[in-house]
Formats: C-alpha cells, structure tokens, sequence
C-alpha cells in the first residue's frame, strides 16, 4: 500500500510516499514567503513560486506525477494534539476534523496548521481513505500521578493536564531499538532522547509511554534550540512586576528566544560545540546545561521504571553529537551504562541502522538511530486500514478483587510441604477457580486479610490488588499487565504454616480475554488497544480508554477491571461492555 504522508506547519510542508516500509519519495517546501519558498526533492534544493501552505500542497500531484509517483492508496496527516479523545489513529471525516478543531487552543501554534492540510489534501484526493495521526496519542498511557498537575480544580476541569509531545518519534525508536536488540518491545524499559531543535525524553516501560518531558505544551522538560525548557512559573508574575511584560510577550520569548538562542547566541547545536571548543564561555556553558537538564530527565525516568534495559539516542542532536551522547551518558555507570568511545565518535545510521554504543559489560544497551516520524505514520495508516471493523458486542465485565496467583513453592513456603490447594467455586474462565484457602498479605503500614488464592498455581507468584488496597499495605503497586512483575513491590504472604517476601505485587491493568472466534467476530487482535463503553443499564455510562485485548484458544470474552474501576464507574451487579473503537497494538 502506498501512503502519502503530510506533516505541516505554518511556514513548511514536509511530505514522503512510502510503498509499505519503503520511502519511494521524499519533498519538502521550507520558509513560504512573498517570492516563494525552498523546495527540496530528493535531496536537490531549488526555488519554488508557491507563497504559502495552500498552494504548496495544490502543487503536489503534480510534483509526484513529475517524479513518477502513481498509485496512493491512502493519505496520512501528522496531528500535534489529540487531546485525551483521540487515543490512536482516526480515520477522517468531518466528525473527525470538527473534533480537531475543537482542540485549537491546546496547540495554537501547531494544530490550525496540521488542519489546514488536512482540509486541503481532502478537496485533493476526496475519494482516498485520510488518517490522523496524533503526537500526543502515544502519551495517553501515563499514569494520572506522571499527567496531573498540582492547581486548583477548576484549572484541571478545564483542561490543564500534562499531554507530552513527540509521540510518534518516541514510539517509532522504541520499536526500533527492540528490534535492534531482539526482543519484544513489551519486555523492555526504554528511554527515548529525541534531542534537536525540539527536545523531548520518554520513559517507555513495556512497550508503553509512562511519562514525557513535555507538558500541556511543547514548553516543557529539556532545553531546547529556541525554547526554554523547564522554567519555575513563578517567573511570569517576576517578569510582569519587574520588567512589565505581558503574558504573550513571555510566552512567545520562552518559545522562540530562549534555549540554546538565549545561552549561546546560536539555536545550532553544531554551532554552538564549535564555539566551546574554541574558547566561548557562554557556548560552554550552553552545553553544561543543556547535557545536564536531559541526564537529570535520564536518571529519572530510569528510577520511575525501576531500572533501564536501554537508551536510544534519536534526533539531529541525538544523531549526530557524539560529544553530548558522551556528556549525558557520563556519570551514570551506577546504572549499569558505559559508552565505547570508538562505537560513540562514528556510528553508522544508514539505511535506518541502530548500532549500539554501549561499552563492554554494559548492563544497558545504548542505541542510536534516526527518527522517522512520516515512516512511523505511513505505519499507523497501514495498521489502521488493514484491521477489520470492529463489530459491536456485548462484553460482559468481571471485576476482579484483590487476589493471589501462587507457585508451586510459594505453597509449600505458607501451607507446608506436600500441601495442595482445595478447588473451590470455578470462574468463568475453563480450568480457574478461587481455593478454599485464603492468605494474609502484609505491608509496611498495613494488612489485607482473608486474600482469596486463584488456580491454576503459576511459574511465579503474582498479587494484584487495587490502587486503594496498596495504599492500605503501604507500598506503590505499579499498574501493569499481568505476568509483568519485574521492579514491583515486596510484601509479605502469610499463611497458617510460614510466610514468604514476594516482589510481584501489581495493580492490573484493565484487559479483555477473548479466544480467537470471539476476536475474528469483533475484529480484534491479540495486542490491540480498544475503547469500550460500560452501561450499567441507566442512561449513563462511561468510556473506557486503552483496554488491552489478549487471545487465547478456550478462553470465554470478558473484561476485567479491579475493585477501584467497578466503584468509581458505579457498578453493580451484572454489567456489559460494547466496543467503540480500536488502537494499534502495542507489540
């Protein structure tokens, strides 16, 4: 399948054709103006009389009828803001666009812009499918504790919430580097630095975004080629008392005359490492902290996942310095991470290579590799147009309450050796059950007693409670899919012959099980990521985002939420769940 992909801005387009994952053309119009604009075509620049968005993207079947580009079967637009509606690619429509719009004043300066194209490219190719596809969707997986800011209600109710930006760069190298490394990117906690004229980092734990640098807008986290970074808010009331600016005047200098333009003159990284080499405090001191604002982000986002497996370097600068590769990366060998200087000074990124750079003995992989945001794009299209609709179905919901899986030797620890556990009411899923048996769990503030044991015993132990019951034990249980224990808490399993420590203590993500029939009919995946809405039977009901689909054979549909879900939703009694739409898979 051939996509047309569009990523536009206010004084640019950038547009590529990828026939599945080949670039087989790449154009870019740069700096519209009065006399017209740059226009790159594979590689060769020249002068080109289009003035602006609108009649750079009017010229284009006719650049790719010039260059012998035939045969798109889908158009791709890149979104800055989804806002929290919009949880993957959407198919466009004029719902879609209305939506869109709607969101204007959480990206200003970027969605009108993106909206525009998009408006365009419909009139353009009216009868060809059109996808959104949004920087901030991939962002929609961070915990409320990593989006929510500390102000006042009213504030939050209208919208003031962290969102994170760069999504679909992070999300592409994040493939890309467990590619590189051979492994499912659902196994793996990964941190992103897409350092260049923008700056983001993310912490991707699992084949999930946990956290990002940037905020509500693009503003914050790292330092920037023209943007601030992270700045106390207190300084806007500063600056209005003491140098009489306005709001506008602020923001527009926090993004356009700030960063690396404020500190060294020049938003140009390579300028700026010129300029310290030969002698430039201000340029030197650039650097100090330009490297120091994203280690600290580093160190950060490897304590929230409770360890790191990789970093992956990706951007103009993250690409191309291996001199500030080198200052990020000093310093963190308590983590485990030594670079080679010899793999680090030269490594080659052609034809989308991700070499690691990591010393010997080095307990976590250091990759870098260039980011391809209109690839990753033209991928998110050709997921979305090759799944099969959704069918809608009644799903009906079990909540799940707080509850243990045990080993083999975990039962033998707490009820004796030779012991095994009595069967008792059967669950709807064949061969699981609740053990007459029941446990104590303990933490470091409190107990749970009377913990219900569930069969088939397991590899490993496994508790699951909710969100309320850890702060009754005490302890931070990190939402997660099941089986993924790696990092989690340690409590402590009483039972009448001993006790045990246990480090798989998890609040479960919410997840449908499904067999293979069930999922054809629904046109669902093993993987995906899909939208439900819950009815309890009145004229409410709510919508649930980012329900993880597994499948397996003789396994019955059901959803499963916890105790903390059912009750904030109202729940009682028997309730179902329909499908509103599906997400891409996230492995």
């Amino acid at each position: 399948m051939k996509v047309l992909v569009f990523n536009a801005g206010s004084s640019s387009l950038k547009l590529g054709v990828f026939d599945d994952e080949r670039q087989v053309f790449k154009a870019g119009f740069d700096r519209f103006g009065p006399d017209g604009c740059d226009l790159t075509v594979a590689g060769a620049l020249r002068r080109a009389p289009q003035t602006d968005l609108r009649a750079a993207i009017a010229a284009v079947p006719a650049l790719l009828s010039d260059q012998g580009v035939a045969g798109i079967a889908a158009v791709g637009h890149r979104l800055a803001h989804g806002g929290t509606g919009f949880t993957g690619p959407a198919r466009i429509d004029d719902a879609v666009v209305a939506r869109i719009d709607a969101l204007t004043p959480l990206a200003p300066l970027h969605n009108p812009a993106m909206l525009q194209a998009v408006r365009l490219a419909r009139d353009l190719w009216p009868d060809l499918p059109q996808v959104a596809v949004f920087d901030t969707s991939f962002h929609l997986t961070n915990p409320a504790r990593a989006t929510t800011y500390a102000v006042p209600a009213a504030w939050r109710a209208a919208g003031l919430r962290r969102f994170g930006f760069h999504g679909t760069s992070h999300k592409y190298v994040a493939e890309r580097a467990a590619e590189a490394l051979g492994r499912p990117v659902s196994e793996l906690r990964i941190i992103s630095m897409h350092l260049g004229n923008g700056a983001s980092a993310c912490a991707v734990q699992y084949g999930r975004s946990i956290d990002s640098s940037m905020g509500m807008t693009p503003l914050e986290g790292l330092m920037m080629g023209t943007r601030s970074g992270d700045v106390d808010p207190g300084a806007f009331g500063f600056l209005q008392r003491e140098l009489g600016l306005e709001i506008p005047q602020i923001e527009a200098a926090l993004y356009a005359e700030s960063g690396l333009m404020a500190l060294a003159g020049s938003a140009d990284m390579r300028d700026v490492e010129d300029r310290a080499a030969a002698g430039d405090a201000a340029a030197q001191g650039a650097i100090t902290l330009y490297a120091y604002r994203a280690r600290k982000y580093l160190g950060a986002y490897a304590a929230a996942m409770g360890g790191l497996d990789a970093v992956v370097f990706t951007g103009g600068i993250g690409e191309n310095s291996a001199t500030m590769r080198r200052r990020i990366c000093d310093g963190l060998g308590f983590l485990g991470l030594t670079l080679d200087e010899d793999l680090n000074r030269a490594p080659d990124l052609s034809d989308q290579a991700a070499p690691q750079i990591q010393g010997p003995g080095s307990r976590v992989a250091v990759i870098v590799t260039e980011t391809a945001e209109q690839r990753m794009i033209a991928r998110e299209v050709r997921r979305l147009l090759g799944r099969p609709p959704a069918v809608p179905r009644p799903i009906p919901v079990a909540v799940s309450g707080r509850h243990v899986h045990l080993s083999a030797p975990a039962v033998e620890a707490l009820f004796g050796p030779g012991y095994r556990l009595t069967p008792g009411t059967p669950l709807r899923q064949p061969g699981n059950w609740v053990a007459q048996e029941r446990l104590v769990l303990e933490g470091p503030k409190g107990r749970l007693e009377r913990v219900a044991i569930l069969g088939p015993l397991r590899a490993r132990t496994q508790i699951e409670v909710s969100r309320t019951d850890s702060f009754a034990l005490g302890v931070d249980a990190p939402l997660r899919d099941s089986g993924a224990l790696d990092g989690t808490p340690c409590v402590r399993l009483i039972g009448p012959a001993g006790h045990l420590d246990s480090d798989g203590l998890i609040v479960a993500a919410r997840h449908i099980h499904t067999n293979p029939e069930d999922a054809r009919a629904m046109g669902l995946q093993d993987g995906a990521l899909v939208q439900l809405r819950l009815a309890d039977g009145s004229a409410r009901s709510l919508i649930l985002d980012r329900v993880l689909v597994r499948v397996a054979p003789g396994t019955v549909t059901e959803l499963h939420i916890d105790t903390d879900e059912a009750n904030a939703a109202g729940i009682v009694g028997a309730t179902e769940g329909a499908l509103v739409g599906t997400a891409q898979p996230v492995d």
